[in-house]
């Protein structure tokens, strides 16, 4: 048994979709929520400002005596975590490694991903997948203005339908049927993206495969809290006007 909580991190309220699924599965576990809003945005940084901001974010959670750390965010799971993984003792699960094991299952031929510019670019989800699958399609698009319109909780705006229906074109041409949402920010826009197909889409939720792996890794170390009812502390970089209100209607809806 260990009671200590566990670390989640994000560049702002789009981990705490990861967040809930791992709440879902792990309802007694503690957690420590850390929303990086100082340097929010991250998919437009360079590499080395975003290792330094995780770099920072985990030695912040650490002071929280945590006991694993989750990194919710896309950007910096495929920017920073094989670096930050060499640089603490602590185990540090990103979003990326167990979504590719899920989906490696499922026998896809072609895949679409949508993520911030700076993931896309790094190349990380594709390269990836194709260790996995080396014969799979995979079919990138980088969305960057959508992160930025859901933190400030106007995820169902005039902004937002435009550009969704801009950054789908490519996988409504391929007839792509299944998405990796490769930010953890994009679950807040499952229903605006599935109106977007005239087809059944399945959009990969990167929460599910990650709540699903820290649950394995706490039975197989014997780390899991079995104290009912676990409690949760958010701590942001920067006071943010609403931001426990954005949270709470994540986590309910």
């Amino acid at each position: 048994m260990d009671d200590r909580p566990i670390g989640v991190l994000d560049s702002g309220i789009g981990g705490i979709t990861v967040l809930k699924e791992l709440k879902k599965i792990l309802p007694n576990e503690n957690f420590v929520y850390l929303g990086d809003t100082k340097n929010f945005p991250y998919g437009e940084k360079s590499k080395d400002e975003i290792i330094d901001y995780t770099r920072t974010n985990i030695k912040l959670l650490l002071n929280e005596n945590v006991k694993l750390v989750v990194i919710a965010c896309g950007t910096a799971t495929s920017q920073a975590l094989d670096m930050v993984k060499t640089e603490f003792e602590i185990p540090i699960i990103g979003i990326i490694e167990p979504t590719v094991n899920y989906i490696s299952k499922l026998k896809l031929n072609k895949i679409g991903v949508i993520a911030t510019t700076g993931t896309i670019r790094s190349g990380v989800w594709e390269k990836k997948i194709k260790e996995k699958n080396k014969n799979i399609n995979v079919i990138n698009r980088a969305c960057p203005l959508l992160a930025s319109i859901a933190e400030e909780g106007k995820a169902k705006s005039e902004e937002s339908l435009k550009a969704i229906h801009e950054y789908m074109k490519i996988f409504k041409e391929h007839n792509v049927d299944t998405i990796i949402l490769g930010c953890t920010h994009y679950p807040i826009y499952n229903e605006i993206i599935k109106n977007e197909f005239e087809y059944d889409v399945n959009l990969i939720n990167t929460g599910i495969s990650v709540a699903n792996d820290v649950k394995r890794l706490l039975e197989d170390n014997n780390m899991k809290n079995n104290v009912k009812n676990g409690e949760d502390k958010v701590i942001v970089t920067e006071n943010i006007s609403e931001f426990d209100k954005k949270i709470e209607k994540i986590l309910k809806n």
